[in-house]
């Protein structure tokens, strides 16, 4: 989907299209992180960034829809909002993280930005992965259905293979639906710049 399709997306919904709250493992895993300087690739409507800022963090968030963006920017103008492809987009100065949340992008595309992303990293800064798994498609719910955007973690492990992996696994993510609750499949993957 390109930017003008998730634009019509987001506006199908006249409040917010995802969640407020965090994504259940950001906030698990980076509660009791020391604040620092971070950036949120693909933020959509903000909730991580949001959240991140909350807890004292200098955050930037990154997303090519618009309407995502002014919604982010309404709820939180505290983070700094950039409306920008994130397959082109730099930040300004090293960060103390790099989060990916659900950034489903063809492998090629999502490598890049892997890649680049890593050279963004203070040393001891974080890479943080999570997304829907290729395992989903068939043993989870939601998400995308396209394939080719699904995430493999041992690809995303090898285009890491530089820093320290913390964390590497597939998790079970519990989504509320009104038919009760449904498990997602992801990847999700840590690793800090030594």
């Amino acid at each position: 989907m390109n930017a003008i399709d998730w634009d019509h997306k987001y506006l199908a919904t006249p409040d917010r299209l995802w969640s407020a709250e965090p994504n259940l493992f950001v906030a698990d895993r980076l509660a009791h992180h020391t604040p620092g300087r971070g950036v949120d690739l693909g933020a959509g409507e903000g909730r991580n960034a949001i959240w991140l800022a909350r807890k004292g963090w200098q955050m930037v968030g990154v997303d090519f829809s618009r309407v995502a963006i002014e919604r982010a920017s309404q709820a939180a103008p505290e983070v700094t909002w950039h409306l920008a492809d994130v397959r082109d987009w730099e930040p300004e100065r090293e960060v103390d993280l790099v989060l990916v949340a659900y950034l489903q992008l063809e492998p090629d595309e999502l490598e890049k930005v892997v890649r680049r992303s890593i050279d963004w990293l203070e040393r001891g800064g974080e890479l943080f992965m999570i997304g829907h798994d290729r395992t989903n498609l068939v043993d989870g719910y939601g998400g995308p259905s396209d394939e080719r955007v699904l995430w493999d973690l041992d690809l995303i492990r090898e285009w890491v293979a530089d820093l320290r992996i913390v964390e590497a696994q597939r998790v079970r993510r519990p989504v509320e639906t009104d038919e009760g609750v449904r498990i997602a499949r992801d990847t999700l993957l840590r690793a800090t710049r030594p």
